[in-house]
């Protein structure tokens, strides 16, 4: 991959997916569902609140709950152990994908898949009410093409969020395109709050940003989180 500025290394997706950044084993290890350190934390949401909401407005629906990105899974577990208990007959789909196989436990019914792939190749087997995808768009080369693919994954009325840093977006010389791309975003019908630095939209969504992804820099140092985080780059906005 080539940039405007001849200094710049850019890695394609599948090799920067090796590099010691994002092939890490530390994101999403710890987070919880609920509590201090958890998804309803970063979220401002519970995801599994909102799948036994929709299990209550739905009788006899198939509520699902995509989660890109999850780390060990513990959030996934805690909401499969959850359901068991309380609604041991609802048809529940649960899908958490990561890069790194470390999850903390293997499921232990049939609705929970925990799966180990790139997010970039991944797709999912049917549309869900939720997809979640926590601090993991950090650590993803072509970012815009990973959020186009997850907006589209909801059905009507779903509900997606995602952390995401606009200043991670480049233009080939370097630059932000954070204006630009949270510009392309919200006129698409999507909301980003800054100050948790989340997106969501109700979807599903189709967007096209128009633009050419040149590569990623895993040498971008700490993002906002203080941990190592990816630039990613575009050309022809």
């Amino acid at each position: 991959m080539v940039s405007a500025n001849p200094s710049l290394r850019l890695l394609d997706d599948a090799v920067l997916e090796q590099t010691s950044v994002v092939a890490n084993n530390a994101m999403n290890r710890d987070r919880r569902l609920s509590g201090v350190n958890s998804y309803a934390r970063e979220l401002g949401f519970d995801p599994y609140e909102r799948l036994v909401t929709l299990l209550g407005e739905r009788p006899g629906g198939q509520p699902s709950w995509i989660d890109v990105c999850c780390g060990s899974g513990r959030a996934l577990l805690a909401a499969e152990a959850g359901l068991a208990r309380e609604f041991p007959e609802a048809d529940v789909a649960l899908r958490g994908i990561d890069l790194v196989e470390n999850f903390a436990a293997e499921p232990s019914t049939p609705r929970l898949r925990l799966i180990t792939a790139s997010a970039r190749d991944w797709r999912p087997d049917r549309p869900a009410d939720l997809v979640t995808c926590v601090h993991g768009l950090h650590y993803i080369g072509d970012k815009l093409a990973l959020i186009v693919a997850m907006i589209g994954w909801m059905v009507p009325g779903g509900v997606f969020a995602a952390h995401f840093d606009p200043h991670s977006i480049r233009h080939a010389d370097g630059s932000s395109a954070a204006r630009k791309v949270l510009a392309r975003l919200r006129a698409a019908g999507l909301t980003y709050n800054a100050r948790r630095h989340l997106l969501t939209a109700h979807g599903p969504v189709t967007i096209d940003f128009r633009a050419e992804y040149l590569g990623a820099d895993d040498r971008a140092g700490p993002g906002y989180t203080g941990q190592p985080a990816v630039h990613s780059y575009y050309r022809g906005w």
